[in-house]
Protein backbone atom coordinates (compact mmCIF):
# COMPACT_ATOMS: atom_id res chain seq x y z
CA UNK A 1 0.00 0.00 0.00
CA UNK A 2 1.34 3.49 -1.17
CA UNK A 3 -1.15 5.44 1.04
CA UNK A 4 -1.07 10.21 0.89
CA UNK A 5 -3.11 12.10 3.80
CA UNK A 6 -5.27 14.58 2.56
CA UNK A 7 -5.62 17.27 5.24
CA UNK A 8 -8.94 19.32 4.20
CA UNK A 9 -10.56 22.68 4.90
CA UNK A 10 -8.53 23.40 7.87
CA UNK A 11 -8.91 27.00 7.51
CA UNK A 12 -9.21 29.80 9.67
CA UNK A 13 -12.41 31.13 7.90
CA UNK A 14 -14.37 27.90 8.20
CA UNK A 15 -13.75 27.12 11.94
CA UNK A 16 -14.92 30.14 13.56
CA UNK A 17 -17.88 28.16 15.19
CA UNK A 18 -17.73 27.95 19.07
CA UNK A 19 -18.80 25.25 19.03
CA UNK A 20 -15.94 23.18 17.70
CA UNK A 21 -13.34 24.85 19.50
CA UNK A 22 -12.77 21.47 21.90
CA UNK A 23 -13.65 19.03 18.71
CA UNK A 24 -10.66 21.40 16.65
CA UNK A 25 -8.19 20.47 19.63
CA UNK A 26 -8.74 16.84 19.86
CA UNK A 27 -8.58 16.14 15.83
CA UNK A 28 -5.45 18.38 15.32
CA UNK A 29 -3.98 16.51 17.51
CA UNK A 30 -4.60 13.51 15.45
CA UNK A 31 -4.01 14.95 12.04
CA UNK A 32 -0.58 16.48 13.49
CA UNK A 33 0.50 12.93 14.74
CA UNK A 34 -0.60 11.12 11.71
CA UNK A 35 0.95 13.61 9.72
CA UNK A 36 4.04 13.43 11.17
CA UNK A 37 4.04 9.33 10.66
CA UNK A 38 3.14 10.15 6.54
CA UNK A 39 6.29 12.74 6.75
CA UNK A 40 8.83 10.66 8.50
CA UNK A 41 8.42 7.77 6.06
CA UNK A 42 8.21 9.64 3.04
CA UNK A 43 4.91 9.76 2.27
CA UNK A 44 3.04 12.71 0.77
CA UNK A 45 0.86 14.99 3.15
CA UNK A 46 -1.76 16.61 1.02
CA UNK A 47 -3.38 20.24 2.31
CA UNK A 48 -6.35 20.98 0.42
CA UNK A 49 -7.77 24.32 0.83
CA UNK A 50 -11.47 25.76 0.21
CA UNK A 51 -11.04 29.29 -2.38
CA UNK A 52 -14.55 30.44 -1.15
CA UNK A 53 -13.09 32.92 1.27
CA UNK A 54 -10.84 34.28 -1.45
CA UNK A 55 -7.32 32.93 -1.64
CA UNK A 56 -5.43 35.78 -0.39
CA UNK A 57 -7.76 36.03 2.29
CA UNK A 58 -6.77 35.35 6.37
CA UNK A 59 -9.51 33.17 6.23
CA UNK A 60 -7.98 30.76 3.72
CA UNK A 61 -5.08 30.26 5.78
CA UNK A 62 -4.63 27.02 7.74
CA UNK A 63 -5.45 27.06 10.97
CA UNK A 64 -2.54 27.42 13.45
CA UNK A 65 -3.55 24.47 15.24
CA UNK A 66 -2.36 22.34 12.19
CA UNK A 67 1.37 22.05 12.02
CA UNK A 68 2.42 22.39 8.68
CA UNK A 69 6.19 20.85 6.78
CA UNK A 70 7.93 22.66 3.57
CA UNK A 71 7.27 19.29 2.25
CA UNK A 72 3.84 19.51 2.28
CA UNK A 73 1.98 19.57 -1.09
CA UNK A 74 -0.71 22.25 -1.68
CA UNK A 75 -4.29 22.05 -3.54
CA UNK A 76 -6.71 24.33 -4.02
CA UNK A 77 -10.29 23.42 -4.55
CA UNK A 78 -13.77 25.25 -5.45
CA UNK A 79 -15.71 22.44 -4.82
CA UNK A 80 -16.84 19.76 -1.90
CA UNK A 81 -14.67 16.99 -3.31
CA UNK A 82 -11.15 17.82 -3.65
CA UNK A 83 -10.56 15.63 -6.73
CA UNK A 84 -13.59 17.63 -8.72
CA UNK A 85 -11.95 20.02 -10.92
CA UNK A 86 -8.32 19.86 -9.19
CA UNK A 87 -4.57 18.21 -9.69
CA UNK A 88 -5.50 16.12 -7.30
CA UNK A 89 -5.92 12.59 -8.78
CA UNK A 90 -2.90 13.30 -11.15
CA UNK A 91 -0.43 14.65 -7.73
CA UNK A 92 -1.71 11.50 -6.27
CA UNK A 93 -1.31 9.03 -9.12
CA UNK A 94 2.27 10.96 -9.87
CA UNK A 95 3.42 9.73 -6.52
CA UNK A 96 2.09 6.45 -6.70
CA UNK A 97 -0.68 6.49 -4.16
CA UNK A 98 -3.23 3.84 -4.36
CA UNK A 99 -4.64 4.58 -0.82
CA UNK A 100 -5.82 7.95 0.78
CA UNK A 101 -6.69 8.80 4.76
CA UNK A 102 -9.05 11.79 4.83
CA UNK A 103 -9.33 14.21 7.36
CA UNK A 104 -10.46 17.73 8.09
CA UNK A 105 -13.26 19.59 8.06
CA UNK A 106 -16.40 19.08 7.62
CA UNK A 107 -17.44 16.09 7.81
CA UNK A 108 -20.72 16.30 6.57
CA UNK A 109 -19.57 17.68 3.38
CA UNK A 110 -16.04 17.93 2.09
CA UNK A 111 -14.88 15.37 3.90
CA UNK A 112 -16.81 12.97 2.84
CA UNK A 113 -17.67 14.07 -0.64
CA UNK A 114 -13.73 13.72 -1.05
CA UNK A 115 -13.88 10.46 0.20
CA UNK A 116 -16.59 9.39 -2.24
CA UNK A 117 -14.11 11.06 -5.49
CA UNK A 118 -11.40 8.77 -4.09
CA UNK A 119 -13.26 5.69 -3.93
CA UNK A 120 -14.83 6.55 -7.59
CA UNK A 121 -11.33 7.05 -8.87
CA UNK A 122 -9.99 3.95 -8.02
CA UNK A 123 -8.42 4.81 -5.04
CA UNK A 124 -8.89 2.82 -1.61
CA UNK A 125 -10.31 5.67 1.21
CA UNK A 126 -10.55 5.79 5.07
CA UNK A 127 -11.50 8.34 7.14
CA UNK A 128 -9.20 8.98 10.05
CA UNK A 129 -10.54 8.00 13.33
CA UNK A 130 -10.80 11.12 15.77
CA UNK A 131 -9.73 13.08 12.58
CA UNK A 132 -12.71 14.79 11.32
CA UNK A 133 -15.27 17.85 12.40
CA UNK A 134 -18.29 18.70 11.66
CA UNK A 135 -20.80 21.53 11.30
CA UNK A 136 -23.19 20.08 12.54
CA UNK A 137 -23.57 17.68 16.28
CA UNK A 138 -24.19 14.74 14.14
CA UNK A 139 -22.18 14.84 11.46
CA UNK A 140 -19.33 13.08 13.10
CA UNK A 141 -20.87 9.76 14.26
CA UNK A 142 -23.11 9.49 10.87
CA UNK A 143 -19.72 9.82 8.90
CA UNK A 144 -18.07 6.88 11.35
CA UNK A 145 -20.98 4.92 10.86
CA UNK A 146 -21.17 5.14 6.91
CA UNK A 147 -17.67 5.51 5.50
CA UNK A 148 -14.41 3.25 6.22
CA UNK A 149 -12.34 4.33 9.47
CA UNK A 150 -8.77 3.99 10.25
CA UNK A 151 -6.61 4.28 13.20
CA UNK A 152 -3.90 6.49 14.81
CA UNK A 153 -2.40 3.09 15.62
CA UNK A 154 -3.35 0.92 12.45
CA UNK A 155 -1.83 4.09 10.36
CA UNK A 156 1.51 3.49 12.74
CA UNK A 157 1.85 0.32 11.70
CA UNK A 158 1.01 -0.11 7.82
CA UNK A 159 4.08 2.91 7.40
CA UNK A 160 6.60 1.80 9.75
CA UNK A 161 5.68 -1.98 8.10
CA UNK A 162 6.56 -0.63 4.65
Amino acid sequence: MKPALLIIDMQKGLLTDPRLQSELSVASEYINAVADLFRDTGRPVVVVQDTEMGEHSPGFEVTPEIRLDDSDLRISKEWNNAFWKTDLEQLLRDKETDFVVVCGFAAEHCVTFTFNGARERGFGAAILQKGILGEHPDAVSGVYRDRSLISYAVIHALLKNQ
